[in-house]
């Protein structure tokens, strides 16, 4: 698989704490994403486009997060896609919506951008003009965090997300082994561990996730240690920062494959 690393800053990083499949049942009912468009118009295309990449399933889609600007002219969102079990494997199943109202005129525009990771969506609405103490995770709405490295890295990403670009994900959401990894690369030079592998897992009977995060000196040292978690054969993630003469050999880089075995459906 060909690994592109965008050269801009990360546009997109973390996903939500829910995982990719159904939250456990609730007494309350799950909510339902407002954009609160009824009033708002829009040229064909990006009527079009906001159709086809968002409303198309509204009704699937869960707010994880959102904020309105007092004004209104702003909103951001961190959505979870309930379709996207039964789309491609691997892909992402968050969605980072960021919508533009133009109260005089009445009309809208967006951005849009999926996410594998919660925290990562929170930081491209952030880099979008949200508030950082405005766009937290709903705790009803998925797993909490296991531990304080847990929050502690979620926090990062959310927040330093712009310091890194992401080249790769995958989102398993088998019941007997739900993770997600991402595979970042530090846009600063001279940063120890220039790529970063970020993995989140989510353990169904605690109904608890963790994060963890791992360095390597190559894309293709990153990309292999993804391949092989997804299978199960992984070592434990090298620190950040770790020389790669100080970790186990690593053979000829294997080629990811874009879809491993392990999703359910």
């Amino acid at each position: 698989m060909a690994l592109h690393f965008p050269a801009a800053a990360l546009t997109s990083t973390e996903r939500p704490l829910l995982p990719t499949a159904d939250p456990q049942p609730s007494p309350k009912p799950i909510p339902e994403v407002d954009f609160g468009l009824d009033d708002f118009d829009a040229d064909e295309e990006v009527h079009r486009d906001f159709y086809r990449q968002v409303a198309s399933h509204e009704d699937m889609l869960v707010p994880l997060a959102e904020h309105h600007t007092d004004d209104g002219v702003h909103s951001y969102y961190v959505l979870y896609d309930r379709t996207a079990t039964w789309g491609i494997p691997g892909d992402p199943q968050l969605i980072a919506v960021h919508l533009q109202r133009d109260r005089m005129q009445r009309t809208f525009s967006f951005e849009q951008a999926p996410m594998p990771l919660p925290a990562m969506a929170q930081s491209w609405l952030i880099h979008r003009g949200c508030p950082q103490d405005a766009i937290g995770l709903k705790p009803e709405l998925g797993p909490p965090p296991a531990d304080q490295t847990t929050r502690a890295l979620g926090q990062r990403l959310a927040n330093d997300g712009d310091h890194y670009a992401m080249g790769y994900s995958y989102t398993c959401d088998d019941p007997d082994d739900m993770v997600t990894v991402v595979v970042l690369r530090a846009l600063k030079e001279r940063t120890a561990s220039p790529f970063r592998v970020v993995v989140e897992e989510v353990d169904t009977d605690a109904w608890t996730h963790t994060l963890r995060e791992g360095g390597f000196d190559t894309a293709a040292e990153a990309l292999q240690w993804c391949d092989e978690r997804l299978t199960g054969e992984a070592s434990p993630l090298p620190p950040v920062g770790l020389a790669a003469t100080a970790r186990r050999p690593v053979g000829l880089p294997k080629t990811p494959v874009s879809r491993p075995p392990g999703r359910s459906r």
